[in-house]
């Protein structure tokens, strides 16, 4: 029996704001920006001291964001600093990333050999089953305040490659503590449904951002815009784009003895397989399934939640219309493309068989993926479990009746497609 705390948010639609919280509001009301690609771009090149961003493609779809943004007069003052924020760290490190490939072209000929990559709906295990290969010494993961900040700011210091380098000490990793502290305060409740503690196992997606690529803006804000130019767009040039900044990343702890062999995940993989397996034709692709009714209650709880902040006013019947849409593209285009890959680099995970075996499902992914089960190994993930086998932060109750009037097996029957095609174990019935 589970001695966590249940926790059942019951004012989703009507916060009631901490103290906290009526202080950040109040002093996002305050403060005053621009939110245009060349306000960012100017305040860029300031933080850095470079004004090489490569390709220039980049920036109209830094100008599609800040329009759909600026226009969107719901967003709360800290909703579009926060935005703001996350663009100017990812135009930031563009220039930081493109200064490196300037100076270390041989950086693009590294090899990202046979990575493991999970798909699957957010929500369904991925974020678990990551972070437990993470902890197998043998594979190269991402934790998050890297992928936040891929390349050191210029005469900062200890970075990577330095003697007696100790990650804690790096300043990259001391602002993803500080913005997770604060977020914790703020926000408090992201710490039990999505905690981004700066050591968390994050998704690769991020290192689509300095491109400014990848569905990741919809997480961020209510874009529909976003979502319609994601749609047109071929994505390829992003995942190559990803693919470089890992190599920058394996190339940056070259003399380290890291490990070269990637784990790495994003629910955005499942509407992307052909071109996932195109810029990776030798990855082993491990795609979880769990009902969608399930993830879509969770996802749309969480973002809710965080509407209290970004938002004026939480609008969760078009929170829900949204994503109740989204979760279904990305299964449907599962659907049609994942008959397409490679048996002998494929597997599917159900998530109640990921979750009443774990360690057995990454095992048999490690067969599929040409690794053994090295009895190391097996310590490495025991000791992972061991350590993550409690929730000290509580559990979230769900109703998506309750909360946001959605009859929940009445939903279901929307993915029926799914259901026919995948070994999901359906909840709701």
């Amino acid at each position: 029996m589970s001695d966590r705390k249940e926790i059942f948010i019951d004012d989703l639609a009507k916060p009631v704001h901490t103290d906290m919280q009526k202080m950040a509001i109040e002093f996002g009301e305050q403060m005053e920006f621009e939110l245009t690609p060349e306000s960012i771009m100017e305040e860029t090149k300031m933080m850095t001291g470079l004004d090489d961003f490569g390709p220039m493609d980049f920036v109209g779809r830094l100008k599609v964001l800040c329009e759909a943004w600026d226009g969107d007069e719901a967003l709360s003052g800290v909703g579009r600093m926060s935005l703001r924020n996350k663009l100017v760290q990812h135009v930031s490190s563009r220039l930081l990333i493109q200064d490196q490939f300037n100076r270390h072209p041989e950086i693009l000929d590294i090899e990202i050999e046979k990575p493991i990559i999970v798909a699957g709906l957010p929500r369904s295990g991925t974020t678990h089953l990551l972070n437990l290969m993470a902890a197998d010494s043998r594979l190269r993961a991402l934790p998050l305040w890297e992928s936040y900040e891929p390349v050191p700011r210029i005469g900062e210091s200890p970075h990577p490659g330095e003697e007696g380098y100790q990650v804690e000490n790096d300043p990259r990793y001391k602002r993803c503590d500080e913005s997770w502290q604060m977020m914790q305060q703020v926000a408090p409740l992201l710490a039990v449904m999505h905690p981004m503690n700066p050591e968390h196992i994050h998704e690769e997606l991020e290192l689509m951002g300095p491109n400014i690529g990848s569905y990741n803006y919809e997480w961020l804000a209510h874009t529909p815009a976003w979502r319609d130019y994601y749609y047109a767009e071929d994505q390829t040039p992003h995942y190559e784009y990803m693919k470089n900044i890992l190599k920058l990343l394996t190339w940056q702890q070259r003399d380290s003895g890291a490990p070269t062999r990637w784990v790495l995940k994003c629910p955005q993989h499942l509407e992307q397989l052909p071109v996932l397996h195109k810029v990776f034709p030798d990855a082993t692709i491990v795609i979880t399934h769990r009902d969608p009714v399930s993830v879509i209650q969770s996802a749309i709880t969480m973002l809710a939640y965080g509407q209290r902040m970004n938002r004026k006013q939480p609008n969760i019947d078009e929170l829900s219309e949204y994503w109740c849409e989204r979760i279904e593209h990305l299964l449907r285009a599962c659907a049609e493309d994942r008959p397409n890959l490679p048996e002998s680099q494929s597997i599917d995970v159900p998530f109640h068989e990921l979750i009443a075996d774990d360690l057995g499902t990454v095992e048999k992914i490690y067969a599929k993926a040409g690794m053994e089960m090295s009895e190391d190994a097996k310590v490495e993930l025991q000791q992972f479990l061991d350590q993550h086998s409690n929730d000290e932060h509580g559990k979230i109750r769900y109703d998506l009746k309750k909360q946001f009037g959605i009859d929940p097996v009445e939903l279901s029957k929307r993915f029926d497609f799914y259901f026919e095609q995948f070994p999901v174990k359906k909840v709701f019935k």
